[in-house]
């Protein structure tokens, strides 16, 4: 099994790099699709998010009012080192049970927003890298995802800088080119990464 680690800035393109990597057979684990389920209705996540925070982070419906959440942890350090404390840990136990169930041989892509800033590239036998300018970064997610660019800025500088990215990279993706040619350079690295699976 060859683990690899995917990250990348907010708007540099990794879920789409993701999907091609999938449709070439890698075992994908999404950290944030899982950070999802693990504070769903009903699950131990939810209850433990409630107790720390209280009700006021629940929608009428009995599922986590992200939004609401958010303006809490963002604004406290000490608040977001909390969620993090209950989240994280459900995170790494259910990527765990995933990782398991695959094939001994496959290419199991951990997509890891975070990955930089909390310093998991030992963990991975390789750490890929989706890279774009700033400005393509800024483009996408005013237009594409709708955010203001004192948002879309805000959330750019919370992450870890396009330095401290690619330092950790064992392989980068150049995402400011033609979507052909990214779909180029996606089978130039599944070929590399699943001869590497062969000699793990």
């Amino acid at each position: 099994m060859l683990k690899v680690g995917l990250t990348g800035g907010i708007g540099a393109g990794k879920s789409e790099v993701s999907r091609l990597l999938v449709a070439c057979g890698a075992v994908l684990i999404d950290a944030d699709r899982i950070a999802r389920e693990v504070v769903a209705p009903g699950t131990p996540g939810l209850a433990a998010v409630v107790e720390a925070f209280g009700a006021e982070v629940l929608a009428e419906d009995g599922s986590l009012d992200r939004p609401r959440l958010g303006s809490i942890v963002f604004a406290d350090p000490e608040k977001l080192a909390v969620l993090n404390g209950i989240v994280h840990p459900l995170v790494g136990a259910r990527s765990r049970e995933l990782e398991d169930a695959a094939p001994e041989d496959a290419v199991v892509v951990h997509d890891v927003p975070l990955l930089t800033e909390n310093g998991l590239a030992p963990f991975y036998d390789v750490v890929i890298v989706v890279d774009a300018d700033p400005r393509t970064q800024l483009d996408r997610l005013v237009r594409l995802r709708g955010m203001t660019e004192d948002d879309a800025r805000a959330r750019m500088a919370a992450q870890a800088t396009r330095e401290e990215r690619r330092k950790i990279a064992d392989i980068v993706i150049d995402n400011d080119v033609p979507l052909p040619d990214l779909q180029a350079r996606v089978r130039e690295v599944w070929a590399d990464l699943a001869r590497r699976a062969r000699t793990e």
